[in-house]
């Protein structure tokens, strides 16, 4: 592990040499990947040279330990100890920082929260957690654009989809995809009963146009007039857009705006990122180990998460996690929930390299 740190070190400082030099300044595609290389690493080389410089003292203080002044032993050995405690802790950061960085990370995303069972009950849900993502993308400094939406006329969203961008927006929500269920006493309901309702999100990274091609013979766009609930007219101008991808048979629908071309725009990027999803699913499922899969993906179909109102609670079922912080979590304050699952991820991804 220590010979591949000092490579990472020795590249590391390369990298500041070529960006010291005033000429890369003249080609700024080559300034801009320099930069990017030379941040990916900046991490885990701090890191390195935070453990050597602790082993270092550990070193110097045990040659104190048979100093002849006692207030310097006792000095001495109060400090490797504290070091012993640190270092174990930061030569697992080292690990975990070494492990194969996800391609996708960087990327940003297509958010798709779609209500599922439970009637308006679910679809006013599913509006509630497109609030917690689009407060939790303000906290993050990230840009949110609406792409498609069918609401319920009462608060309530059908469907959602959403462009989320900025520094590593998959890296931090990749591992929400899935359903999550909600139990909670609805407004209409006169007998205080509890409902469960559960919403299905997806986490889709944004596909580039050089990373899939979409061919004009494939797809089929259809023109039609936009209406909101309950039939009621957007607008007066054939600006919907509905393009079908004839060889998967996927569908995206948009009419948010009233540019045809725009809404075109929209539908295409979302289509796209489906598609690159797909692609992605079926490399996962080609995997010869089951675990590796697992642990690259998450668990993306099933019930990954219960909101219960009545305890104030959010758990996640994949990591066995309760906060009873619901209101905070739904209100954007959702970093502990992320971490804890990011933190699980890779350690599930630790135990698979030991054991390969």
């Amino acid at each position: 592990m220590f010979a591949k740190l000092e490579s990472i070190e020795k590249k590391y400082e390369e990298l500041e040499a070529q960006l010291a030099d005033p000429s890369v300044f003249d080609d700024q595609e080559r300034y801009r990947k320099l930069t990017k290389s030379h941040s990916d690493l900046g991490e885990i080389v701090r890191a390195f040279r935070e453990y050597r410089t602790l082993d270092r003292n550990l070193a110097e203080n045990r040659e104190m330990f048979d100093d002849p002044d006692p207030e310097i032993r006792q000095m001495a050995r109060a400090e490797a100890d504290e070091i012993r405690e640190n270092l174990p802790r930061l030569e697992e950061r080292l690990r975990i920082l070494l492990l194969p960085k996800d391609p996708l990370d960087d990327k940003n995303i297509i958010l798709e929260i779609r209500a599922g069972t439970g009637g308006e009950e679910a679809a006013l849900f599913a509006a509630d957690l497109f609030r917690m993502y689009s407060r939790f993308a303000e906290t993050k400094g990230w840009r949110l654009e609406v792409l498609s939406s069918s609401d319920t006329g009462t608060g309530g969203f059908k469907e959602i989809i959403a462009n989320i961008s900025g520094d590593k927006v998959y890296s931090q929500l990749k591992y929400e995809s899935g359903i999550h269920r909600v139990q909670r006493v609805p407004a209409t309901e006169s007998q205080g009963r509890i409902h469960t309702s559960a919403v299905t999100v997806a986490i889709l990274p944004e596909a580039e146009e050089v990373e899939v091609e979409l061919r004009p013979e494939e797809l089929r766009i259809d023109v039609f007039r936009s209406s909101g609930p309950g039939g009621q007219s957007v607008n007066t101008t054939d600006s919907a857009i509905r393009v079908t991808h004839l060889p998967t048979g996927l569908v995206v629908i948009c009419q948010d705006e009233k540019s045809q071309h725009k809404n075109k725009a929209k539908a295409l990027k979302v289509l796209r990122s489906r598609l690159f999803q797909i692609e992605q699913d079926k490399a996962d499922k080609e995997m010869s180990d089951a675990r590796r899969a697992q642990v690259g993906s998450g668990d993306r179909s099933g019930r990954i998460r219960t909101y219960n109102f009545p305890q104030g609670r959010v758990s996640d079922h994949r990591i066995n996690l309760t906060l009873y912080r619901l209101e905070e979590i739904l209100q954007g304050d959702m970093q502990e929930l992320v971490e804890a699952l990011i933190t699980h991820f890779q350690a599930e991804a630790l135990k698979h390299q030991a054991d390969a």
